[in-house]
């Protein structure tokens, strides 16, 4: 991770907001005192870039707040986002030292950083960590193959109501909630990222969130705040039932 991030003061796992989502998340009280002791927090302003594809990665992390996008560049010098990292995500993998991505702050954000070493020593001691970071890993796999059937199968509209849909769920999930009934979500992304995320132009983006708020789907309330006023019709929309699975 770049060096010119600026560290902060770790504050108590307890009050921590990705608690109960992140890898730590059955740890008991005493668990919890071992990973304060080797935690730190870093900062990015977005834009600003976590770590290069092909650096040496000497921490892992949890993100606390924001939102990092994961891009990788082709032979051709052509630039593709992979993937994004939304709060309680795990950024690394243990037993690897080299970045596969390019992770970069798609806004401010903030991690929960652990060095590489001394957290492979926790997986090897801590059944409780290691098989939590084994259930985020599937959810991960599972989460990879549906953003294929998104990317393959479904049409513009979908595709940004799937990505509206993703994000208020976490929303929900961070809140330990439901997503039902008004739901407000802050956009982590631009216009021209989220268009690069779903394959699409930046015209096709601009013209079918213009439809969804037609339509009643969703309000805007600024450039980056959505507000949905019923999720179900949302994930209607998605193409997708109320579990997130593809509707047949």
């Amino acid at each position: 991770m770049t060096a010119n991030a600026a560290i902060f003061a770790t504050q108590s796992c307890e009050i921590c907001p990705i608690r109960y989502r992140a890898v730590c998340a059955r740890c008991e009280r005493d668990e919890l005192a071992e990973l304060e002791s080797v935690k730190i927090y870093r900062r990015y302003a977005a834009g600003q870039t976590v770590s290069w594809a092909g650096d040496r990665m000497d921490m892992v992390a949890s993100v606390v707040s924001g939102v990092a996008s994961l891009t990788q560049q082709m032979e051709d010098g052509r630039t593709q986002m992979v993937g994004l990292l939304l709060p309680s995500d795990f950024l690394g993998r243990p037993g690897r030292e080299v970045a596969a991505y390019t992770v970069t702050a798609a806004s401010e954000l903030l991690l929960c950083c652990f060095r590489r070493k001394p957290f492979e020593e926790l997986l090897r001691s801590n059944p409780r960590i290691a098989g939590r970071l084994l259930e985020m890993t599937l959810d991960e796999l599972d989460a990879a193959r549906d953003w294929l059937l998104l990317l393959g199968r479904k049409s513009a509209r979908e595709k940004i109501a799937s990505l509206l849909t993703i994000l208020a769920r976490r929303e929900a999930a961070l809140n330990l909630r439901q997503p039902e009934g008004r739901i407000a979500v802050d956009l982590p992304l631009t216009r021209e990222a989220m268009a690069d995320y779903l394959g699409l132009t930046l015209e096709t983006v601009s013209r079918q969130m213009s439809a969804l708020k037609r339509d009643g789907v969703i309000e805007l309330d600024g450039k980056r705040r959505v507000v949905i006023p019923l999720f179900g019709r949302l994930v209607s929309e998605s193409g997708d039932d109320a579990d997130g699975g593809p509707l047949s």
